[in-house]
């Protein structure tokens, strides 16, 4: 009896995959063929798939490559939900891909076939710019700028910043990166947070961000500049190249750019790559930091990581910018350009914060911090006083 039992286990063991499994397969199979056919630009082939993102929203998107990996599958009856991990690179611009949680529903027909119903952010996902409607595309000598719910115009004069933007940023930091960008601009504020996966209200007044993972050295991760066009109207011609510069200085400095590195650095660097060849003064472009000057509210050290928060004091994050902005002018001023960027890099070689600028401080500068600071403030009393 027991030997009976056993083998009735064992046949009842292989008699197939339980139905989750199939279900998963099925729609792993079914989402592969999608994602053929948004490489190959097969709108019919796309179609066959179901429905779930319009083909016209991704016509515009240069994909060089596009796979889903499904995580989980929830079924029921002849719907169910699918879990995915979207991973795309597009073409000629990301040497890594760009990874997004989705969300498939789907729905089985008379013959079994599993069909595309939406296809949506996963749960606390960001948006893709095609989420938010057709993307449009203009290119530059050095940029890729998509854009939705712009005009054409809009979008050639962003890919005539980036494509100012990265030879200046060349010349500051070398060419030891892919010297191209690509840009992202929303029709709105709401845009550019839905691409953020944050609230809106984090990013009223900044003008652009730059999205990526840090700590990447052998393979730059896929950046991009999303900007926020609501804040952006507001610069004059000198800020907004400023702010892409700026941007632009990040996708340049990602792969050195570590958990080692303070946001004082990689902040004050970009600002300063950025307003170096726009013939600001010092009080002009730290108008914040010369205020406090002025009043006899000298800062005592550089800022934390924390003082560059978006949490709604202008004040605050903008003299934490300018305070970044005037460290690094001051390595450029006393060293020079290039020791500035060799300070840069020093800093990004360590594997963690602690002791980092300490190294790099008596490595590149042969100062230490204590004395830095002594000196920066020194320097902004001089500047800015």
């Amino acid at each position: 009896m027991v030997a009976l039992v056993v083998l009735l286990v064992f046949l009842a063991g292989c008699g197939g995959r339980p139905a989750a499994d199939r279900a998963t397969a099925d729609v792993q199979r079914l989402l592969d063929r999608r994602a053929a056919a948004v490489v190959d630009r097969d709108e019919r082939a796309y179609e066959r798939t179901g429905r779930g993102t319009d083909f016209a929203r991704l016509r515009a998107v240069p994909v060089a490559a596009w796979s889903y990996r499904v995580t989980a599958v929830r079924r029921t009856g002849d719907t169910a939900t699918a879990d995915a991990e979207l991973r795309y690179r597009v073409a000629g611009y990301d040497q890594a891909p760009v990874t997004a949680g989705r969300t498939l529903r789907l729905g089985r027909d008379a013959d079994g076939k599993w069909s595309v119903d939406t296809d949506r952010p996963a749960k606390k996902s960001a948006q893709q710019l095609w989420d938010q409607g057709a993307v449009q595309l203009v290119r530059g000598r050095h940029s890729l700028v998509l854009g939705v719910g712009q005009s054409g115009q809009a979008l050639r004069d962003f890919a005539d910043l980036a494509d100012r933007a990265v030879p200046a940023v060349s010349d500051a930091w070398g060419t030891d990166w892919s010297r191209r960008v690509v840009v992202l601009v929303p029709k709105s504020v709401e845009g550019m947070a839905g691409l953020l996966g944050s609230p809106a209200s984090s990013y009223r007044g900044i003008a652009a961000v730059t999205t990526g993972e840090t700590g990447a050295s052998a393979r730059a991760p896929a950046d991009r500049i999303i900007v926020n066009p609501d804040a952006f109207a507001l610069l004059g011609g000198l800020g907004e190249q400023v702010v892409v510069t700026h941007e632009t200085t990040h996708v340049a400095t990602r792969a050195r750019t570590t958990a080692a590195t303070p946001l004082w650095l990689s902040e004050g660097y970009a600002d300063w790559v950025g307003y170096r060849a726009a013939g600001r003064t010092p009080a002009e472009a730290a108008p914040e930091l010369s205020r406090a000057v002025r009043e006899d509210r000298l800062p005592t050290a550089l800022p934390d990581d924390e003082d560059f928060g978006f949490t709604g004091d202008a004040s605050r994050l903008a003299r934490s910018y300018e305070s970044g902005w005037t460290a690094c002018r001051l390595i450029a001023d006393r060293w020079g350009d290039a020791r500035l960027g060799a300070f840069y890099r020093a800093v990004g070689e360590h594997r963690e914060r602690a002791g980092a600028v300490e190294a790099a401080m008596r490595k590149v500068l042969g100062t230490t911090p204590d004395a830095f600071t002594a000196d920066w403030r020194a320097y902004l009393r001089d500047q800015l006083g």
